[in-house]
């Protein structure tokens, strides 16, 4: 399973990493919104873990960028943020398109949910 995780938060980036490293997920994590929109746009992903809260470009500017360049990447992206926001809001994100919310602090158990959702039993 590959994992692009957008966060501009280092610490955090590699809390994610040394989690799902465990699990021998490829996790590829950058901490500028434009150049992981490119990732996201050029390669493959199965999920796409996305801060709201980034400098210069902020999640709202990646997800409606996706939506214009690739749209059917949007329901791969899981947001994981500690902003604030408001029911209204949320509903207009997940009627992007997005799979869902996560508030941080986010606990291990929960970011391995949403990762192992996206695992489909080869049959």
């Amino acid at each position: 399973m590959r994992i692009l995780h957008v966060e501009d938060m280092q610490e955090i980036s590699q809390i994610f990493a040394d989690i799902l490293s465990t699990k021998n997920y490829h996790f590829d994590s950058i901490s500028d919104g434009r150049a992981g929109l490119e990732l996201a746009v050029n390669k493959t992903y199965d999920l796409i873990l996305l801060d709201m809260c980034m400098p210069k470009y902020s999640g709202v500017d990646f997800l409606l960028d996706l939506k214009a360049r690739r749209p059917s990447e949007l329901s791969k992206v899981v947001i994981v943020s500690a902003l604030e926001m408001s029911a209204y809001q949320e509903q207009e994100l997940l009627n992007l398109g997005i799979r869902t919310i996560l508030k941080k602090p986010i606990s291990v158990q929960s970011l391995l949910s949403q990762v192992e959702q996206e695992e489909v039993p080869f049959s």
